[in-house]
């Protein structure tokens, strides 16, 4: 085993960080090779990489402008004296604001506009503020004159590793890990933003500069044996773990049948891998793909369509044993995609809602449909 886990990451070196997108995408995905040789860390395709990020220098400099502080300035983290500038940067969630930084923002400066948040009949209120104001826009419009360093970090919560799904097999990339990342870009209160980990791939990981990644064993996604056929649906970055599975079983010269479902917005311009699919599928690794490009169409087309649309060859592969993958968006993929199956189980099976219901609980009981949502 690695000594290198979540309290003492690995520092990694990247390889490659290339956009994948094309010219007029209406997003920015990445593709990130991170070199792992001499870490001891290994992983499973349907792992996770955990990586501790860091805060946008630009945003820290904000911070102690607004609040009239010194970068220098040594405050106490978890026992230890740092400068203020390396707390901001490396410790603490400094983007969105929390219901505990706006309490602690009250104490602090009394304001009447934040006290009436306070309280369970100003809950949606309360919530509507902090979706439509950071940290940053808090302390600029109610400012607390005099507030010394570590009262401010006393309002502040512990910064947190993010999780991408791996998308390399180690048999494939030796030493390496590979990542797809969808880069978060947006505007609040005029100022362009980004999010806190997917802004420092973007921005500030260019090759041989170093990340602090450990791995996050994934037992619930793992690949069935080689002669199982595999159904795989992902939108968006949610096809990573696909990418690895196929090199996997490229590499282990599986003979399981696989099917991938895959939904992005435009095919020109977001097609993620679209040169591997088709070798995939030349080699006969990949059996037969489904894509759903929404935006390419007058009714918009996601994965669940297709799904539809292949209700029976989906019900026949399951009833011969095949294991079905789900990975991207829990809170609109996920139901969806569940939606879709049940009434194609429903349908081609010739079950009531309940029958329906069942079956697919049957394969969750069995470990034959596995779900992997952010």
């Amino acid at each position: 085993a690695s000594a290198h886990d979540k309290r003492n990451p690995f520092q990694a070196q990247v390889i490659d960080n290339l956009v994948l997108t094309g010219r007029g995408s209406s997003k920015e995905t990445r593709h990130i090779e991170l070199s792992l040789e001499g870490s001891g860390l290994s992983f499973e395709p349907g792992d996770a990489l955990g990586l501790k990020p860091r805060n946008d220098p630009a945003l820290v400099e904000s911070l102690l402008k607004a609040l009239d502080l010194e970068p220098g300035a040594q405050v106490s983290v978890k026992d230890r004296q740092v400068p203020l500038d390396e707390a901001l940067g490396e410790a603490f969630e400094i983007t969105a604001a929390t219901p505990r930084f706006l309490d602690h923002w009250v104490g602090l400066t009394g304001a009447s506009e934040l006290e009436a948040l306070k309280g369970e009949g100003a809950r949606e209120t309360r919530a509507a503020f902090l979706e439509g104001n950071h940290v940053i826009d808090i302390i600029r419009r109610f400012p607390a004159p005099g507030i010394d360093a570590q009262t401010f970090l006393a309002g502040l919560r512990p910064l947190q590793p993010r999780l991408y799904s791996i998308a390399s097999s180690a048999a494939t990339a030796p030493d390496e890990v590979h990542l797809t990342v969808s880069t978060v870009h947006y505007e609040l209160n005029g100022q362009p933003r980004s999010g806190v980990a997917s802004g420092h791939l973007a921005a500030r990981a260019a090759p041989d500069s170093n990340l602090p990644v450990y791995v996050q064993a994934n037992p619930h996604f793992r690949l069935p044996d080689d002669d199982k056929a595999i159904i795989m649906i992902g939108a968006g970055t949610g096809v990573a773990p696909y990418r690895a599975f196929l090199q996997e079983r490229e590499s282990r010269g599986a003979t399981g049948k696989s099917w991938l479902f895959f939904g992005e917005r435009n095919f020109d311009s977001d097609f993620l891998y679209q040169t591997e699919w088709q070798d995939f599928l030349k080699e006969d690794v990949l059996s037969r793909m489904s894509v759903a490009f929404s935006r390419d169409h007058a009714e918009k087309v996601y994965v669940q369509h297709r799904l539809l649309e292949q209700a029976r060859d989906i019900y026949a592969w399951l009833e011969e044993g095949a294991h079905l993958y789900v990975c991207g968006d829990g809170a609109r993929l996920a139901p969806d995609v569940h939606a879709a199956l049940a009434t194609v189980v429903r349908q081609e099976g010739g079950l009531g809602e309940g029958g329906a219901s069942d079956y697919l609980a049957a394969l969750q009981a069995t470990h034959r449909y596995h779900i992997d949502v952010y």
